[in-house]
């Protein structure tokens, strides 16, 4: 055999081979298309597509400090014991810082349908305080948690934890921190079953049957009872709401009145009335005696400070008034210094107590 023919008899059986393994040729699989997050625009900024669906998502919140000081207003703790002089037999009292930490998340979850937008929303607090223990210690530790909202909406209709239609319809208090001073102008926590109606023109109207909290949970299938309606223009707007106790069979209720005075300066007044017939509070009037007034407003110092201020008495003659300047440090970081008097009475018009509180709150919204 000569090397030419060798090389023709290796060539033939490498061709054989080749043929024989183009045959059983594995086929290596295409990667499935990934799916990336989709931006939802529908809904405001923040909101994409939760993937595979059509629905929108919005992760939230905050992670907040608050340090409080003082006698007055929201305060610090006062009145502590000395624990040294305690170890020591002795009986002595401070005043110190009252501090909270909180992290706040919040989810809401929306998409179309035909009966409207369902929406599912939650905000959750987690919250690590200071307070005054049962042997009148300054203490600190132990995270609590809390559900501030928990509800479920389809166009109109609400159902779920959240903030009594007493409170919203009128659109809370001012812009200051302590706005809830004296009894202020709540309530808030409650579960309810609620409809509202928003039309194209500014003009909303709704009702709501709620359940209380605390002492004013009902005690029978009849539930509390809020209506309400507010009309919003480009020049402010005016709201009002009526509440029934269910509980006490007593009634209250608010109007308010907002007015946009310039492009940088917001005003609003608000006024309370409400029965007594059985208790001296009820769960919507949370105030003293029958009536009580609050008024105040914002002013855009410039594109980060804004002032708030805010005034409010009360018919058994509870007085408060708060100030503060909400500074936006930078994007998301708010840093609010808070000053507060209030002077706090009994149902009767007595005087319990006055003084200065100052506050301080640094907050990064996400």
């Amino acid at each position: 055999m000569n090397i030419k023919s060798l090389l023709f008899g290796s060539a033939a059986a490498l061709a054989a081979v080749s043929g024989a393994r183009a045959a059983d040729a594995v086929v290596v699989a295409e990667p499935e298309p990934m799916e990336y997050v989709r931006v939802c625009d529908v809904y405001g900024a923040g909101f994409y597509y939760i993937p595979g669906t059509e629905t929108c998502l919005r992760v939230g919140g905050y992670v907040r400090y608050d340090i409080g000081v003082g006698d007055g207003g929201y305060g610090g703790l006062n009145d502590v014991n000395d624990k040294l002089d305690a170890l020591n037999g002795e009986t002595n009292f401070n005043d110190t810082y009252y501090k909270r930490a909180r992290a706040a998340l919040q989810l809401d979850a929306r998409s179309e349908t035909e009966l409207g937008t369902l929406r599912a929303y939650m905000h959750l607090n987690f919250d690590w305080d200071s307070f005054i223990d049962a042997n009148n210690d300054s203490n600190a530790g132990g995270t609590t948690a809390k559900i501030n909202h928990a509800y479920i909406e389809l166009g109109g209709f609400r159902i779920g934890k959240t903030d009594s239609y007493f409170t919203t319809m009128t659109n809370y208090a001012g812009g200051v921190i302590e706005d809830d001073l004296n009894g202020g102008y709540g309530p808030f926590d409650t579960h309810q079953i609620s409809y509202t109606y928003t039309g194209g023109n500014g003009f909303s109207a709704g009702v709501a049957l709620e359940e209380g909290t605390g002492d004013y949970t009902i005690d029978s299938y009849v539930p509390h009872v809020v209506v309400g309606a507010a009309y919003t223009q480009g020049w402010g707007g005016v709201s009002g709401v009526v509440g029934y106790d269910s509980v006490y069979e007593e009634w209250a209720g608010k109007v308010r009145l907002d007015v946009n005075a310039t492009d940088t300066i917001s005003l609003f007044v608000m006024a309370g009335y409400g029965t007594d017939d059985n208790v001296t509070r009820s769960f919507y009037k949370t105030w003293g005696g029958s009536w009580a007034v609050w008024g105040g407003g914002t002013v855009k110092l410039n594109e980060k400070a804004a002032f708030n201020l805010q005034a409010s008495y009360a018919d058994n003659k509870d007085v408060a008034v708060i100030a503060n300047v909400a500074y936006e440090l930078v994007p998301g970081l708010k840093i609010t210094p808070e000053v507060a008097w209030n002077s706090v009475h009994d149902d009767d018009g007595n005087k319990i107590t006055d003084g200065f509180g100052g506050f301080l709150r640094f907050q990064r919204n996400f």
